[in-house]
């Protein structure tokens, strides 16, 4: 039996942290809640898709994001995952629905092919996140020279969300591709893109550049 939309919320206002919210909001996620604290309420209710659809159309950013951690995958055709790209209310909503919703479809290579020039900067910004995913597991068919000169010309000025994605697409080609490597370092080197970006100590720098030779040094 679903959990009542109303029931789930409650639950969610029950968790509200302050502290929680101070965090997440600088983070750009408009809710107070302990994402631990709502993964144990997620495993409460289990997977139940028609609750997750009432939590994605709540308007609620922490229903979103509760109803990502309920939701089947596979039960969720294109059309419904393409408008779902599109109506995130948090950057967080939108990494975990690329994440944990998106990347396990079996539609994953269709939309990421449809989104990469989509006129939307969430989907293309899904696309780039699919793409990063294809470059480190399966680039077979992927032409990596042909992304490298899309990510030159476009990401200095590509919106927040989608250069973040298209970044971490030029850090897995350098990290996983030897013959790549210098090419997509000089391009992080050329464009400068998050370089100064405030990266607390023991974390690894999301500047391209730095990303690259940390995670080389581990493989060796």
């Amino acid at each position: 039996m679903s959990t009542p939309l109303a029931e789930a919320l409650a639950d969610l206002a029950a968790l509200e942290d302050p502290k929680a919210r101070a965090v997440n909001e600088r983070h750009g996620d408009a809710h107070g809640v302990n994402l631990s604290r709502m993964r144990a309420l997620a495993k409460r209710i289990g997977t139940d898709p028609e609750l997750a659809g009432e939590l994605w159309a709540s308007g609620d950013v922490a229903g979103q994001l509760l109803g990502i951690l309920v939701m089947k995958p596979r039960a969720l055709d294109a059309s419904a995952l393409d408008r779902m790209v599109r109506e995130t209310l948090s950057a967080k909503a939108h990494d975990w629905l690329v994440a944990y919703i998106v990347k396990k479809s079996p539609l994953a290579e269709e939309l990421r092919v449809r989104w990469l020039d989509d006129a939307g900067a969430d989907a293309r910004a899904a696309a780039w996140s699919l793409t990063s995913a294809r470059v480190a597991k399966s680039p077979e068919g992927l032409d990596l020279d042909a992304l490298l000169d899309r990510i030159e010309r476009e990401l200095a000025g590509a919106p927040a969300r989608e250069q973040w994605a298209m970044n971490e697409t030029l850090a897995t080609i350098g990290i996983h591709h030897p013959a790549e490597r210098d090419r997509a370092i000089a391009i992080g080197e050329r464009l400068q893109v998050l370089a100064d970006y405030p990266t607390p100590p023991n974390c690894t720098s999301p500047f391209a550049p730095l990303w690259i030779a940390e995670m080389v040094s581990r493989q060796g």
